[in-house]
């Protein structure tokens, strides 16, 4: 079983917004869901960068954290919904908020992010 090598500080409310959304999807997922794509294969289709597995494990914690509900329809082959909590939903001004501030601000951003991608692709190949 995966066991942390840090443990969570859970002492403010950064911390704990970290702790609830730290994962690559979680944020997308989350949208996407707002917006109406709720059944498994339509959020894969909306990441298909995301494997079925990690997609599958972050739509877990998002329900474990209370942010979305999981509706199983009792049909063959079966058929899972998901959709946003009143909790879910308050994040989304949140969500809105952060992608219009990286709007804003995606020149230089996008400029930072591919600097250190290349360092990295150096540092890796030497």
């Amino acid at each position: 079983m995966y066991e942390r090598k840090i443990p969570i500080t859970l002492n403010c409310g950064l911390d704990l917004i970290g702790e609830v959304l730290y994962g690559k999807w979680k944020i997308r997922l989350l949208y996407f869901i707002w917006e109406g794509h709720k059944r498994p294969s339509e959020l894969q289709r909306k990441i298909p960068d995301a494997t079925r597995r990690v997609l599958n494990m972050q739509l877990n914690q998002l329900e474990e954290h209370g942010l979305i509900t999981r509706e199983i329809f009792p049909v063959l082959p079966p058929k899972v919904e998901f959709s946003l909590t009143t909790l879910g939903e308050s994040l989304i001004p949140v969500i809105n908020a952060m992608g219009n501030w990286a709007d804003e601000h995606q020149d230089h951003l996008r400029s930072v992010i591919e600097k250190r991608v290349d360092a990295d692709f150096v540092e890796i190949s030497r």
